[in-house]
């Protein structure tokens, strides 16, 4: 497994809200502490994943492969919500790490499969090993059910 520095969230004043400034109404607005969750969150993660060289949206490629082999390129933009040409650079970077491989797909030979290589399923292991020590530190301030809670709600707004 890849050596694995600990990264301690940013605590900036702001990620409990500044003492110094009274931000109301901005507290009150769920888009508002979702962005301020969020950049808190992103922060340990994309410093947590640079130990195994990875960027949050080709991590999540490589889960989503992964779990779905062969699947399109298109299916795979499609279900993380990204912009096809943003995926297909991501894979390009995946192939030439030698982390995921194309294939003509079977059904449709303008289509390519995706699929993990021996070295893509490792490094997930790792990264998912990594993807863990992070939620476990950035949900230090949640108890088991509240974070359970805070997904459910999260999907909920996902529909």
């Amino acid at each position: 497994m890849a050596d694995h520095t600990a990264v301690e969230p940013k605590q900036t004043g702001n990620d409990t809200l500044s003492p110094q400034l009274d931000l109301s109404p901005l507290p009150s607005f769920v888009g508002y502490m979702l962005r301020r969750a969020q950049l808190v969150v992103f922060e340990d993660f994309i410093g947590s994943m640079a130990a195994v060289g990875l960027r949050p949206a080709s991590f999540s490629a490589l889960c989503v492969i992964k779990a779905n082999p062969g699947s399109t390129q298109t299916a795979v933009s499609e279900a993380l919500g990204l912009q096809r040409t943003n995926l297909v650079a991501i894979i390009d970077a995946l192939e030439e790490r030698g982390l995921a491989r194309r294939e003509p797909a079977p059904n449709d030979r303008r289509s390519h499969a995706l699929f993990l290589t021996e070295a893509g399923e490792k490094l997930l292991a790792d990264a998912m090993e990594v993807q863990a020590e992070h939620e476990a530190r950035v949900l230090t301030r949640l108890r088991p059910r509240e974070r359970e809670q805070l997904l459910g709600l999260l999907r909920r707004m996902l529909g």
